[in-house]
């Protein structure tokens, strides 16, 4: 994971986003990319007020955020004493920032399929907080990892790793890219929920191919009798003192999620520990 794409938005969480993108970035001596972003607006030129409303957002109300965004983003890696790189190509711990504009959801969705990771904010649907349309974007339409930060960042990343193992074609595909932090891990718990998930492999048989790469991995399972699969994840990865959580994205259809509910919806809303999805 040597290349990390943050997008970067005034909202109140984003110092935890660059936090979390930063301890990633120090375990694999990464180069980290910021871009500006913001919901999808028209760019609108000001017209005469007699003929009509202009658009809130001209041209230079949208330089002037993305000006905003890049010297956060700069500021914190400074003051983390990161040295800036004027491309990925530079190896060791840097930052860099390429993208002059203002840019909406669809292109961190792009953009980001050429990093090996985006660092994105918990969408939870307040005011003011990342939105779930970034998340999305680099989710469905990037094909890399998504690392959801916590509004409280852990003090490490990826020291104990759990496993939400639902045998799902979406959570083997995540499964697979966390594979460079797995290694790293002083402990990997696979964890399933009685009742849960699709057939498949059980998480003794990942387990245990698991440690055909030198891993210290772990299975358990666990009763969810209330079937509130989300809750039951977070709780047990909480107890287990988890800094990384593994979860396959949308297992389920998004509007299946969005009626009646889903593990994914309800980690993403609540997650108090670093979530490394993909779909």
């Amino acid at each position: 994971m040597k290349t990390i794409l943050v997008p970067v938005e005034e909202h109140s969480l984003v110092d935890s986003v660059l936090e979390t993108a930063l301890l990633l970035g120090r375990r694999f001596d990464s180069y980290i990319e910021g871009i500006a972003v913001t919901f999808d607006l028209p760019v609108v030129l000001p017209i005469d007020i007699a003929i009509g409303v202009p658009s809130p957002v001209a041209p230079e109300t949208r330089h002037e955020m993305a000006a905003t965004c890049r010297r956060h983003f700069e500021s914190f890696m400074r003051t983390a004493g990161i040295s800036s790189s004027a491309s990925a190509g530079v190896p060791g711990l840097s930052f860099g920032w390429r993208q002059k504009d203002l840019m909406d959801d669809a292109f961190v969705g792009s953009y980001g399929r050429i990093f090996d990771i985006c660092v994105v904010g918990r969408p939870d649907g307040s005011a003011n907080h990342p939105r779930a349309s970034t998340v999305e974007a680099a989710l469905f339409e990037a094909g890399r990892p998504v690392l959801i930060a916590a509004p409280n960042v852990p003090e490490t990343l990826g020291e104990t790793v759990v496993i939400a193992w639902n045998r799902s074609t979406e959570t083997a595909r995540t499964v697979a890219a966390a594979m460079p932090l797995l290694k790293r891990a002083r402990r990997v718990v696979v964890l399933e929920l009685e009742g849960w998930g699709v057939e498949g492999p059980v998480g003794a048989d990942l387990a245990r191919l698991l440690r055909m790469h030198d891993l210290a991995v772990e299975a358990r399972t666990i009763p969810d009798p209330d079937n509130r699969p989300g809750e039951a994840i977070l709780a047990e990865a909480t107890a287990l003192g988890c800094d990384l959580l593994v979860k396959g994205a949308y297992t389920q259809s998004r509007l299946r999620q969005m009626f009646f509910g889903g593990a994914t919806s309800h980690i993403l809303a609540r997650t108090t520990i670093p979530v490394l999805m993909a779909h």
